[in-house]
């Protein structure tokens, strides 16, 4: 049996219309309507332990409605949910101690304090045994390199360093699942590095499953091997990143440095663009490969230098969106 399975989950939110002005905004607080929006129509998937899986799909996809789902914090209208054996909304109380979640424009650390502080009310709340606590919490400081930060008041602390914060507080009760929701939102380069190296770290170590939510396509490149695409409600694409990237990969980038003019005709030449020092190239590498591609221009012009380009990760999912249509 796998360690998550979805099956056929559905969920419908109630929302008040209510037009502008102030003779209709009146008339709304006597009398509202009201539309039915169905965030997720049909949701199946199953995860096994130990896996990271990129849930990814456009704004208003359903992506976190099936978060909170699988967090316990929603209840489905109809379907099953099944994770470790526990069904989330069900046996709530025993199962949040068994997952971490981690909202990255949502704080579960209390502003006005210190991090530490939130950090030891956490373990009271979980009931955490005061020397796994401590061994839990000096492995997460000396991993996350909170050492200089985990006295200092939340308020006072860098976006990237409350994020790392989270990250900490989310793993003090050793959770065997970790969701997480755009964890590097607005953190810089070096930030970011941090929190994949130890999302990695963590899940080949300590076997976390950890499903990942995000529209940063880096992320979802650095950290998983499968991606789950969400999309009018529906799962459209259940598969691993490397065959997505076989099968929409196919553009090849290429800058040819040269003094002299050229002109080419092949099919398998997307664009070509004259540049100061020569010229840049999309090719499809499905019709003519690379090297095939820089003999022929050889045989033409005298070639300086060259620089190669795979097709980056951003415009193969574009290219999925618009294969689906979303």
């Amino acid at each position: 049996m796998s360690f998550i399975k979805v099956e056929h989950i559905r969920k419908t939110f109630k929302v008040a219309k209510r037009r502008s002005g102030v003779k209709d905004a009146i008339k709304s607080f006597f009398k509202r309507d009201y539309k039915l929006v169905q965030a997720i129509q049909d949701v199946s998937f199953s995860i096994e332990k130990g896996e990271i899986v990129g849930y990814i799909g456009p704004n208003g996809a359903g992506k976190s409605t099936t978060i909170k789902i699988l967090s316990g914090i929603l209840t489905p209208d109809e379907g099953k949910c099944t994770i470790n054996g526990m069904t989330p909304w069900k046996e709530r109380e025993k199962y949040v101690k068994k997952i971490g979640v981690v909202f990255g424009q949502r704080s579960q650390l209390w502003w006005d304090i210190p991090s530490e502080d939130t950090f030891d009310l956490l373990k009271d709340i979980y009931g955490i045994d005061e020397l796994e606590y401590q061994k839990t919490k000096d492995e997460l400081i000396r991993e996350l390199n909170l050492e200089d930060i985990i006295t200092v008041p939340v308020r006072q602390l860098s976006l990237g360093q409350r994020m790392r914060c989270e990250i900490a507080a989310s793993l003090l009760h050793n959770p065997e699942i970790l969701f997480l929701d755009e964890p590097t939102i607005g953190l810089d380069a070096v930030s970011k590095q941090i929190l994949r190296d130890f999302i990695k770290r963590l899940n080949k170590e300590k076997k976390v499953t950890v499903i990942l939510t995000t529209h940063d396509m880096s992320d979802i490149e650095a950290l998983a091997e499968r991606i789950i695409l969400i999309g009018k409600g529906q799962v459209l694409y259940d598969g691993s990143l490397k065959k997505l990237k076989n099968k929409y990969g196919n553009n090849k980038y290429l800058s040819v440095t040269t003094k002299e003019g050229l002109e080419l005709n092949h099919k398998g030449i997307i664009s070509c663009l004259k540049t100061i020092d020569g010229y840049e190239f999309v090719i499809d590498s499905n019709l003519i490969n690379v090297s095939d591609f820089l003999n022929m221009v050889s045989k033409k012009v005298a070639i300086e230098d060259v620089e190669i380009d795979n097709e980056n990760i951003d415009n193969i999912i574009v290219r999925l969106y618009k294969e689906y249509q979303i």
